[in-house]
């Protein structure tokens, strides 16, 4: 279950930021995640509740996310397409050069405190 660790990584940068603006209690974290991420919503959310909740900052602290569509790039036409159902292969020229271009990453986008 990778969505742990993921909940430990967020966990670091928050309490980082937490303690470098003074902050005692964090309320809500807000999250980008990225389609190809292979998060499980609701694994995620058991993980940040069984985490979070062990630390003072974020005890309570609830987690929202708003997830990313995954998109690629094709190198050929410079087309960028929903990665989901289409895959690899460029819709539009045909072309297996194609990159992901978003959608596999997680982002804080902010952190609301009282």
């Amino acid at each position: 279950m990778h969505e742990l660790g993921v909940v430990f990584y967020i966990i670091d940068a928050v309490t980082e930021t937490a303690e470098a603006n003074g902050v005692g209690h964090v309320d809500r974290v807000s999250l980008e995640v990225g389609e190809a991420t292979g998060i499980v919503p609701d694994l995620f959310q058991e993980a940040w509740r069984w985490a979070a909740d062990r630390t003072d900052l974020l005890r309570g602290a609830a987690l929202s996310s708003v997830s990313v569509p995954a998109m690629n790039r094709c190198r050929a036409c410079g087309l960028e397409y929903p990665a989901f159902p289409a895959g690899p292969t460029c819709p539009s020229c045909g072309s297996g050069d194609t990159v992901l271009a978003a959608g596999d990453d997680v982002t804080i986008v902010s952190i609301e405190v009282t």
